[in-house]
């Protein structure tokens, strides 16, 4: 008998096409020019949020609670006053740089703005259409939460409450650094905030403690104001693109700039013709672990990479790092700060200039090949979403019609874990792009046996590539992780430097095609667990075992290639 079709859809199916509403209303409304997030043409992306209500987003649905943690993690990542303006506007690199303004970079995201005026602030958007979903979705849930602040601070006469009366004195006393009896302001904003008071106390010290955001009573009245003013004014808030990032969106404009400039740092050294290893990491664990116990001498003697590397990551080895920088740059690594705009910074590792006997233990060597073969390992920064197929695609491509030879590509990535928790390790066997029919199978060097009997928890499988971080709900990644893809983690990268690659490689014949591929990933959240979201805080000393334990397998993998 022929089973009835289901009539109602599960919330996971609710969610996805939740998430592909956002990524079409998004792009139609860029194409468009500008919207106004409270106004009509901002409503599908404002519905859609509501629907999907992400996992970081914590408390979004609850008409009266103000959320926290995700208003914290938000501001980390727009530009510090971002509250107080009308007009925001989204630009290219368009000159802004070489003007009086001071650039505005906030500590999670590096992209700089402009306070140009009192209402108005432009955003420079150099990293791509992922770096766009990724704001325009932020600033859609801070307009959210804005609401619920404009309709905590009306009383049933529907007049302003005594509590923002006080928080408006407030503000004004911290904005002149007189004193305020801090107590009886928490009091005021819980109530604002619908939150109780020990939440609006932790709340508060979290803001308080970055230098890079105003004060929870700064934001949160400036929030509140420009709601109000909006509804009773027809003050609109009002988000614009500009007509060059229209333009240039899409185009690698500044992928290409940065690539080109990368290969003619290899020519002018004469590295242009050596065997060449790519890994895309952070700045610092490759730097480390290849010149940390060189450098340091007897500081460094007997201590193992894992030791050394929490060493290294304290406040107070501002010295020791100096020194290993320093040494490294004596002996082979150049690093290249970007300034094409797409805010990746390169370091270059000629290992003809290192002894190879002064490695790590941890890191496996073939002094001879090393000596013989004298390979050059090219060190990207993270790069951000679509932006990662940009960098790579340009990076791959020849020289002058000279030809890379490309031996080996690491991506070492932070990531969500569906199963264990922060720390943890997973090695993709395939990358699938959510939300289409890309997928990307790979034969990764890297498998779950390399980096087992190191305390931490190991998961082999594919990895999700999502449209944002931001963009996710329980549901959703439960549907990845229980259905038939059996995914293991979550980012934003590996289906975008995947493409690259498979194009370089199996169309266009630039590399070779058996270069070899490594793709490990750290997890810097588990958002399927209460209070282990990314809007938790950062992985601070737990997720130096897990970088540098990825850092070594690479290096083993190249210096034994």
């Amino acid at each position: 008998m022929t089973q009835p079709l289901p009539t109602k859809r599960t919330r996971a199916q609710e969610s996805r096409s939740a998430v592909q509403t956002l990524y079409i209303a998004m792009r139609h409304l860029f194409i468009r020019g500008f919207y106004k997030p409270l106004g009509v043409s901002g409503e599908a992306i404002r519905d859609a949020l509501m629907v999907l209500r992400p996992e970081i987003y914590g408390s979004i649905s609850d008409p009266e609670k103000v959320e926290l943690n995700g208003l914290f993690y938000v501001f980390q990542r727009l530009p510090k006053g971002i509250e107080e303006c009308r007009f925001i506007k989204l630009v290219s690199r368009e000159g802004l740089e070489n003007t009086k303004f001071e650039p505005i970079v906030p500590n999670k995201r590096r992209r700089k703005s402009y306070r140009i005026d009192e209402e108005q602030i432009f955003i420079e958007m150099t990293r791509g259409r992922s770096d766009i979903y990724d704001i325009l979705t932020h600033l859609t849930f801070m307009y959210v939460e804005a609401e619920k602040i404009r309709e905590n601070i009306i009383d049933h006469n529907e007049e302003m409450t005594r509590e923002w009366t006080m928080l408006e004195k407030i503000v004004q006393l911290e904005k002149e650094g007189e004193e305020f009896n801090l107590e009886v302001a928490y009091t005021y904003l819980s109530t604002i905030l619908g939150r109780t008071y020990q939440e609006t106390v932790d709340a508060c010290e979290r803001f308080q403690n970055d230098e890079k955001v105003n004060s929870l009573f700064h934001i949160t009245y400036w929030l509140g104001r420009r709601s109000h003013q909006e509804m009773e004014a027809d003050e609109d808030r009002v988000i614009s693109f500009s007509s060059a990032l229209r333009e240039r969106i899409g185009h690698h404009h500044y992928g290409e700039a940065w690539a080109n400039n990368v290969k003619s740092f290899l020519e002018e050294e004469q590295l242009l013709d050596r065997p060449i290893h790519i890994i895309s990491a952070n700045l610092h664990s490759v730097m480390n672990t290849v010149y940390g116990i060189a450098a340091l001498g007897e500081k460094a003697k007997g201590n193992s990479l894992e030791d050394l590397a929490k060493f290294l990551s304290l406040e107070d080895s501002q010295k020791e790092r100096a020194i290993i920088k320093k040494y490294a740059n004596r002996h082979g690594l150049t690093q290249i700060d970007d300034i094409t705009g797409t805010n990746i910074s390169v370091q270059i590792l000629d290992t003809a200039q290192i002894d190879p006997d002064l490695l790590p233990p941890e890191i496996t060597c073939q002094p001879d090949i090393v000596r013989q073969q004298k390979p050059v390992i090219i060190i990207m920064d993270y790069a951000f979403g679509e932006q990662a197929y940009e960098t790579m695609d340009e990076l791959l491509k020849p020289y002058k019609g000279r030809k890379l030879h490309v031996q080996s590509i690491a991506v070492m990535g932070k990531a969500g874990i569906l199963q264990g928790g922060k720390g943890d390790l997973m090695v993709a066997t395939a990358h699938v792009f959510e939300g289409t029919a890309d997928n990307y199978p790979l034969k990764n060097m890297f498998t779950k046996e390399d980096f087992e009997g190191y305390g931490l928890e190991v998961f082999e499988g594919p990895m999700i590539t999502v449209l944002g971080t931001s963009l996710q709900n329980r549901e959703i990644l439960r549907f990845f992780l229980e259905s038939s893809w059996e995914a293991v983690g979550l980012e934003m990268e590996g289906a975008h430097y995947q493409k690259a690659i498979q194009a370089a490689s199996q169309i266009r014949g630039t590399i070779s095609p058996d270069v070899r591929l490594m793709y490990a990933y750290y997890a810097s959240d588990n958002p399927l667990e209460t209070g282990s979201t990314l809007a938790s805080g950062s992985l601070g000393i737990d997720g130096v075992q897990p970088t540098y334990l990825i850092t070594s397998k690479i290096l083993s993998q190249i210096f034994t290639c």
